[in-house]
């Protein structure tokens, strides 16, 4: 299954238009609120540069990149923990995502209306993290009443249950994401089934105009600054982006957008710097299989062990596991071929207790 990033935000902060560019899935995105009722979502492949030069190795068949999802969410107003607007809506959507991208307006554009009057990135933010921190400190005072009682049955273990409860509720209102405030483990067992939706990695997504995007190496607008300084403050990551350019780039083939980004001095597209942020806020890592048949990605956490990633490949490597081969994609490349990768001695055979690495290229021997 592929991870799920939700788009979401205030209504006409260029949610839409940047779900449309990254995904050319053809949502609507219109100039008023609310044109995004039920989510949409596309399915984009994850750009990497190792599965066409591990197929100049091994000449598969076929290539198959790892995916992401984008789920284009309805906009998010004030009251929406109450129901305001489109927010149960809202609220259901974001519960299901594995991280949520809030895209935040920085572009000053008179022509789209903003929902608030002014542009003002770090209301913006406050506004949508005290909605849902109101959702989950709602959650929280149920699973609060439930635990007491529960704990009149005298069973000790509830007592750090409760009095983690307690203080993750005082942290929620006063406006600060469960993220932030982890249990100890003597209380993990209070979260249990408890979707908290500020418990989830988020990427702030700034919006900005085209011509202050291009000049970001020698001047960062105040905006930014203070959107970084925020994300910092509360372990999430920033992505700056202008939606409009990436409007104009998903018009365009994918060698005149590279080429387009080149005349302009960006390095990489929009779609490629939130996949290498979403990659980095969820620890995931990238392995590779490779052999005549194909060339394919796929993607993990960060301390996964060998059985569970041959799991990813198929349900019977995992259960059959004997042992991993392992060669570092960059060992790979330099030997030429397996057999010149053995001879160097950069193969290694791998047990149970391996913990997979970014770029490691695995066979799988399994017996069932």
């Amino acid at each position: 299954m592929s991870l799920q990033v939700g788009i979401a935000g205030l209504p006409n902060v260029g949610k839409s238009t940047l779900f449309n560019a990254l995904t050319a899935a053809g949502a609507v995105a219109a100039n008023y609120p609310f044109a995004t009722i039920e989510p949409n979502v596309g399915i984009v492949e994850v750009p990497d540069e190792r599965l066409q030069k591990l197929n100049e190795i091994v000449h598969a068949r076929r290539i198959v990149p790892t995916t992401m999802e984008f789920v284009d969410i309805a906009g998010l107003v004030r009251g929406s923990s109450r129901g305001e607007g489109l927010g149960n809506q809202f609220l259901g959507h974001i519960r299901t995502v594995d991280a949520v991208a809030i895209v935040v307006r920085v572009f000053g554009d008179p022509n789209v209306v903003h929902v608030e009057v002014t542009v003002d990135p770090l209301r913006d933010i406050e506004t949508i993290n005290v909605e849902l921190c109101l959702a989950d400190l709602a959650s929280v005072e149920r699973r609060i009443e439930r635990t007491e009682r529960a704990a009149k049955s005298g069973d000790k273990r509830f007592a750090p249950q409760i009095a983690y409860l307690r203080a993750l509720a005082a942290h929620l209102d006063a406006g600060r994401p469960a993220r932030t405030c982890a249990p100890p483990d003597e209380a993990r067992e209070a979260l249990q089934d408890l979707p908290l939706l500020t418990a989830k990695p988020v990427l702030y997504v700034a919006n900005l105009d085209e011509d202050v995007l291009v000049h970001l190496d020698t001047e960062r607008p105040a905006e930014l600054i203070a959107i970084e300084e925020r994300a910092a403050a509360e372990g999430a990551g920033v992505v700056p982006v202008s939606a409009r350019l990436e409007a104009e780039l998903a018009e365009l083939g994918p060698e005149d957008a590279q080429a387009y980004l080149r005349e302009m001095g960006i390095p990489e597209g929009g779609l490629e710097r939130m996949i290498h942020a979403s990659y980095a806020l969820l620890q995931l890592v990238t392995f590779f299989t490779a052999g005549e048949p194909e060339v394919h990605a796929w993607t993990v956490h960060q301390g996964t062990r060998a059985p569970q990633a041959a799991g990813k490949v198929h349900s019977d490597m995992e259960r059959g596991f004997i042992r991993a081969e392992v060669t570092a994609f960059d060992d790979l490349v330099a030997a030429g071929s397996y057999a010149a990768a053995r001879e160097r001695g950069v193969t290694r055979l791998e047990g149970r207790d391996y913990v997979m690495r970014d770029g490691d290229v695995v066979y799988f021997r399994f017996n069932v």
